[in-house]
């Protein structure tokens, strides 16, 4: 045997080990599923209601609940015998180096058969690059990069929308502002320098110039900037009817105190969700954000038509203090759909999971969204995931689109 021969065996041996160390692991009816979230960092209360999503998804799975939900009324995952599943978390820190470390020692030191994660869109990159190695399914929960599921991989999945599909309904939206009569001419692009907010701005840029809105701002800035003076003053002078913004946390309380300081009160505010749909915002900056706009997954109204959305609700609530917003609900469900496939493979096998999940086909009245259903393309995307538009009035989120979601008009403009 030459030395390729040698290397190539022992790789070989370590991958077989890997993954026979993993199914005897999971032998003990516990099936470990690895959720990567900032815990720490300026998004740490991300990671903080993500832990509570996730805990009550994985409640929801281990004991026996009446909900219309996949795996809910039975206590444990029938395909495996009652076997309960165990999260066990890693934090990215909002570092795609850092998910690609934690990735690595999630699968081969605690032998988990899946991954969940990572609210940032860099990080998901990194970490479902890493889980395509070894063979482990990887399902983004709320990264909506719409790059992410264009690169070939395998074990990539994504039950929520992307940035495309978001950006398209928000275009939809102002087009039927407009039909009512609005004014809406110009719109600003105000977006950070990650994966997140240079895709969601080639998106808006694109659909801006297809429907005749004049671009009067297009800003991008660098993540965790110390100032946004010089940006907003931008802004201020280019006065777009719309601001659409893509921001992460600390950046949105930091462009909305800058904005109120130098006396600028935007005509309107079509957010991209993330930094906008963060309980830290509205607990800095909330004031100042009565009647924005942000594009969701997510729509607690839709509880009064179907019963597990508020029963979901409840549970999540009685661990975060908070009802489910656009990320934790996107974050829950990516659990739920997890371990129905888990359940319907009947194996911790990675290769079997990921043939369940591409099989997924859940109707949207089987789930907490209001979606059409969960059903994968061959890229690993759900195009079924409609969003909605969730205006902040008063102090909560009311639907205002589309139509057949909605339980009121609009305020519009924002400030008026």
């Amino acid at each position: 045997m030459n030395r390729r021969e040698v290397l190539l065996s022992g790789v070989a041996m370590s991958v077989a080990g890997t993954l026979g160390t993993r199914a005897l692991a999971q032998a003990g009816k516990e099936i470990l599923i690895g959720c990567i979230w900032p815990l720490t960092g300026p998004t740490a209360q991300i990671g903080a209601d993500a832990r509570h999503a996730l805990e009550t998804a994985a409640d929801i799975v281990n004991n026996a609940h009446d909900l219309d939900l996949p795996t809910a009324k039975s206590a444990g995952l029938a395909g495996l015998g009652g076997a309960k599943i165990k999260l066990v978390f890693a934090d990215h820190q909002g570092d795609p180096q850092k998910g690609r470390a934690e990735a690595e020692r999630l699968i081969t030191q605690d032998k988990v058969v899946a991954i969940c994660g990572a609210f940032h869109s860099s990080v998901s990159a990194t970490v479902s690059a890493s889980c395509e190695r070894y063979g482990i399914p990887y399902v983004a929960a709320d990264s909506s990069s719409p790059s992410l599921h264009r690169r070939g991989l395998k074990f990539f999945f994504r039950p929520a929308a992307h940035d495309e599909m978001f950006s398209l309904a928000m275009f939809e939206f102002m087009d039927a502002l407009k039909k009512k009569g609005k004014k809406i001419d110009s719109v600003g692009l105000f977006f950070e320098d990650t994966i997140f907010g240079t895709d969601s701005s080639n998106v808006q840029r694109k659909l801006a110039a297809d429907r005749g809105y004049k671009v009067v701002a297009d800003i991008k800035y660098r993540a965790s900037s110390p100032s946004l003076t010089a940006e907003v003053q931008q802004i201020k002078s280019a006065n777009p009817d719309v601001l659409l913004p893509s921001s992460y946390t600390t950046d949105t309380i930091l462009l909305m105190k800058t904005m109120d300081e130098l006396g600028y009160k935007p005509n309107n505010i079509l957010a991209q969700a993330a930094g906008f749909s963060d309980k830290a915002t509205f607990d800095a900056v909330g004031d100042k954000l009565n009647g924005m706009i942000s594009r969701a997954s997510f729509s607690l109204d839709l509880a009064s038509k179907r019963p597990s959305v508020g029963k979901v609700n409840d549970m999540f609530k009685a661990r975060a203090n908070r009802d489910l917003n656009d990320n934790t609900s996107r974050q829950l469900t990516s659990i739920l759909v997890l371990a129905d496939a888990i359940d319907r493979a009947k194996s911790t096998d990675g290769e079997k999971i990921r043939a369940a999940l591409a099989a997924t086909d859940t109707p949207g009245e089987k789930t907490i969204m209001p979606w059409k259903r969960i059903k994968f393309t061959a890229e690993g995307q759900n195009d079924d995931a409609d969003p909605v538009l969730l205006q902040y009035l008063g102090g909560k989120f009311i639907t205002v689109y589309p139509a057949q979601a909605a339980i009121a008009e609009p305020k519009w403009p924002m400030n008026g």
